[in-house]
């Protein structure tokens, strides 16, 4: 089966082998682009530095930076919330304890 490739699925991912788009007879006159050589396609694409190529892998690591910071924060949160907890459990035990010494004392 030796069928054309198509926008999904090209027969090559190459810019300079791949057919200029033309506009087709059914189309009004200035709706398409106009049709262009590849011809400086290949300085264009050498354009590219290593650090454009590393972009990604850069934005990657900082969101990962910014997901461990809100975890931290998270975590801290939570002993903040869990001190506060057990510093009022102290207290009412304290309470407790005084209460159950001036009963004693009291007696």
């Amino acid at each position: 089966m030796n069928t054309a490739g198509t926008i999904d699925r090209p027969l090559t991912h190459d810019p300079q082998k791949q057919a200029p788009m033309t506009s087709s007879a059914s189309e009004p006159t200035g709706s398409a682009t106009p049709v262009f050589s590849t011809v400086g396609a290949h300085t264009a694409r050498q354009n590219r530095t290593r650090e454009m190529q590393l972009i990604p892998e850069a934005m990657a690591r900082v969101h990962m930076q910014e997901l461990r910071s809100e975890a931290e924060a998270g975590r801290q949160a939570a002993r903040l919330i869990a001190a506060r907890r057990m510093q009022r459990r102290a207290e009412r035990v304290s309470l407790r304890a005084r209460r159950a010494l001036a009963m004693a004392v009291m007696h």
